[in-house]
């Protein structure tokens, strides 16, 4: 078995003597690999408590009707245009982007904890954070020239890179299987192919593309002869490429994409051509630490209702919060939930110090899907029929929430993982 074990120790010097709401303290400790010990230091508590309380002041300017008004809405007019923008302005889809582009330079656990905010405050976080993880590879992997021309857009909201086309209809999450093709083409490539459940690419400019540039049955290794493009959507949507909204049970604003030997030039390669696949696996457990914290903040969103409801409602001439069922029932939610932020808030620390995080990425982004599931229906149950009524606002994050446990990854693919490079099972499928 891989040896992982997070081997911590307080340090007295980062804890405050008061245990009050709202506390932070640090967890300095070492993450032992092949018998060398690395350190990370993980907070614990209400950590970046600024960046929180300014997020918590625009969420209140968006309450359940505006989300719900949205939903109505065809899809030209369902994007939460006025709350990205806002966002935008006031520098928080810019987060993760280095200082010297135009962003605040943090790390990934301070994105996250922006995303986690969003969520427990009863908005979507889901209609801008991809920019968060797509950036990145731009950032890692993409040439300089690259940078300096897309990040600084990027950071001040002139171009949206919201979109991330990888997921295709006919090969599901066996992403090295792909069929999207681009070839050579004079100077650059013409792509052709189908995406399916892309995500926010009607309100886009641009969008990181996965696509075979070598076939299958002429490489070594299934995730070779695939590459990354950074694909301007204002000149594709002008020559072949076709977008069609997804009426779907969450307003994510997905989308299928129809590629008819759209070309794009040879600048909108990131990195080495037939290296895209580690590329996006990369990008993938920052997209994990990101979508697991989401879950963590729908999960306080639920509990919240949820005890207040049970505080305050009476059924029988008694206290729902009386009765054990109930009690039990949120105890074992919140136990949980806090359980998964652990998780989550390690994969975070080991990002942001450099150290291999993929078990741990996948692990928490399960434990966080499971975890707000567990307090969706905790909810849904204290609030019993009047949960269902539009009005309670419970039901738009009680679905937001049952897509947490599939979706960016299948939790049998977590389970995969784990099973073959953590506990060095054999490959099972």
């Amino acid at each position: 078995m891989s040896d992982r074990l997070l081997q911590g120790y307080y340090d007295p010097g980062f804890v405050p003597f008061e245990h009050c709401p709202g506390f932070t303290f640090n967890l300095r400790c070492g993450v032992t690999r092949n018998m060398t010990v690395q350190p990370v230091e993980m907070a614990l508590g209400d950590d970046y408590a600024f960046y929180r309380k300014g997020v918590a002041k625009i969420c209140e300017k968006y309450p359940a009707s505006y989300w719900q008004k949205l939903e109505e809405q065809p899809p030209s007019g369902s994007y939460p245009t006025e709350f990205v923008d806002e966002l935008t302005r006031e520098g928080y889809l810019a987060a993760l982007v280095p200082k010297e582009y135009g962003g605040w330079g943090l790390p990934i656990r301070g994105g996250a904890v922006i995303l986690e905010e969003i969520m427990a405050k009863g908005c979507s976080a889901g209609a801008c954070h991809a920019q968060m993880y797509t950036m990145g590879t731009v950032l890692r992997h993409g040439s300089q020239d690259q940078k300096e021309e897309y990040l600084p857009k990027i950071a001040t909201g002139e171009l949206r890179l919201q979109a991330f086309g990888v997921t295709e209809p006919t090969t599901g999450s066996d992403t090295t299987q792909l069929k999207t093709r681009a070839d050579k083409s004079g100077n650059g490539y013409k792509i052709s192919g189908q995406k399916v459940w892309i995500s926010r690419a009607g309100h886009s400019d641009l969008m990181l593309l996965l696509a075979r540039t070598t076939p299958a049955d002429q490489v070594k290794k299934r995730a070779h002869g695939v590459s990354v493009f950074l694909v301007d959507m204002r000149d594709a949507k002008k020559n072949g490429m076709e977008i069609r909204p997804i009426d779907a049970m969450i307003n994510h604003n997905t989308t299928e994409i129809f590629f008819d030997d759209v070309w794009i030039p040879a600048s909108s390669l990131i990195g080495e051509e037939g290296r895209g696949f580690s590329y996006i696996l990369d990008g993938m457990n920052a997209e994990r630490c990101l979508v697991a914290s989401e879950a963590i903040g729908n999960g306080r969103f639920f509990l919240h209702k949820a005890i207040e409801r049970a505080k305050t409602r009476k059924v029988g001439g008694r206290l729902l919060g009386e009765n054990q069922a109930i009690q039990f029932m949120l105890a074992q939610a919140y136990a949980q939930l806090e359980s998964a932020d652990l998780m989550v808030r390690q994969a975070n620390a080991m990002f942001d110090a450099g150290v291999k995080c993929g078990g741990e990425a996948n692990m928490g982004k399960i434990l966080s899907g499971e975890a707000v599931w567990a307090c969706a229906e905790a909810c849904l149950t204290v609030f019993g029929a009047a949960g269902v009524a539009r009005d309670a606002d419970v039901e738009r994050k009680w679905r937001e929430s049952r897509t947490a446990r599939n979706s960016p990854v299948s939790p049998n693919m977590v389970l995969n993982f784990i099973g073959q490079h953590i506990l060095d099972l054999p490959r099972s499928y």
